[in-house]
């Protein structure tokens, strides 16, 4: 049977004492969409009963980018790119054991004999540079792993049954092959292994909290698909 692996790079926007001051006069800044994923932490917790394993991370992404792969020219952000080493140091111990401890967790549990299907749990703002974004749902994945794409499918299915007129598009408004965790880990484990991106338009957030009509919709479909079986 398959394992389902949840995490939430983006949950919050916390900052470190340590760092608070490069942020000084740019506080406003880590309350947007640049500071954290909006409301995803609120359903990275509606759909955690359904995991067998979860991770998420509070800290902003400001701070240190969570969901960038190491030597990612946006790894660190514009307010801690320019720390002395010592202090980049401190929060690359703080990303690799983020990475490190999941990733352990994944394969422990493919040595044990069953497959992961990872989801990791963000959202995406409604207009970027002035461009808006016109779904309301993106299910990334890998185009050339089947399984993914698989999975997928079932699962905009289901969700489309659970929440009618819902805009549900494939591999947008990002490609599922960019550098993120999931593709790490696709190249760590290219057996036993499905890593999909949920992403859910922030328009449905409000102050951090997700819809209830969307959050239950994808809990309801997401194990209405995990019920029939799918495996990685």
């Amino acid at each position: 049977m398959t394992a389902l692996f949840l995490s939430c790079e983006h949950g919050g926007n916390e900052v470190p004492p340590a760092l608070k001051h490069c942020f000084a006069g740019h506080a406003a800044v880590l309350r947007t969409h640049r500071g954290y994923d909006i409301g995803a932490l609120d359903l990275f917790r509606t759909l955690a009963p359904l995991a067998q394993e979860t991770t998420h991370a509070t800290r902003s992404r400001l701070c240190i980018e969570l969901n960038r792969s190491a030597g990612h020219p946006r790894l660190f952000s514009a307010f801690t790119n320019t720390l002395p080493g010592r202090e980049k140091e401190q929060l690359l111990r703080f990303w690799r054991t983020y990475r490190e401890d999941f990733t352990a967790r994944v394969r422990a549990c493919i040595k044990g004999g069953q497959p992961v299907l990872h989801v990791a749990v963000h959202s995406f703002t409604p207009v970027l540079d002035g461009v808006e974004r016109t779904m309301d749902i993106g299910l990334l994945y890998d185009p050339a792993r089947p399984g993914e794409r698989a999975f997928c499918l079932a699962w905009r299915k289901a969700i489309l049954h659970h929440a009618p007129g819902l805009v549900v598009r494939m591999n947008q408004p990002y490609k599922g092959i960019s550098d993120g965790f999931p593709t790490t880990l696709r190249h760590t484990f290219p057996h036993h292994y499905a890593g999909m991106e949920l992403e859910v338009n922030q328009k449905f957030a409000e102050h951090n909290k997700m819809n209830p009509r969307i959050a239950k919709a994808l809990h309801a479909s997401l194990a209405e698909v995990l019920a029939k079986g799918w495996s990685a």
